[in-house]
């Protein structure tokens, strides 16, 4: 009984680790990155890996807005990124497709290449 006691606090400890670091994400997003959310209903989305200017499991869109800056294609290319999903251009953890149609992405990816 004792090991199995064991394993519901282990489990119920994760459950409350990880809706804390959403609890967290979403604190930290109204906090610094409300002009995003403006931006499209479906910026949400992306809250759960990247937020404007830290590092959060991606890379912060300042950081992409500078990797991609005066590149003629980077609208078009990051757009096809969000829906559809990548790995390597930033390590190894991979961006999981995203539910928005193309036009959406761009809308998201266009406010992202214009930040400074």
């Amino acid at each position: 009984m004792h090991n199995h006691f064991k394993g519901i606090m282990m489990k119920a400890s994760l459950a409350i680790a990880v809706a804390a670091g959403f609890l967290f994400s979403a604190s930290a997003f109204a906090a610094g990155d409300e002009d995003f959310k403006k931006v499209s209903p479906k910026a949400q989305i992306c809250i759960a890996c990247h937020k404007v200017d830290a590092k959060l499991i991606g890379p912060s869109y300042k950081e992409v807005a500078a990797k991609y800056a005066g590149q003629k294609d980077a609208a078009a290319t990051l757009s096809e990124k969000v829906v559809k999903g990548g790995v390597g251009v930033w390590g190894q953890v991979p961006m999981t497709p995203n539910a928005v149609t193309p036009e959406e992405a761009k809308t998201l990816v266009t406010w992202i290449l214009a930040l400074k």
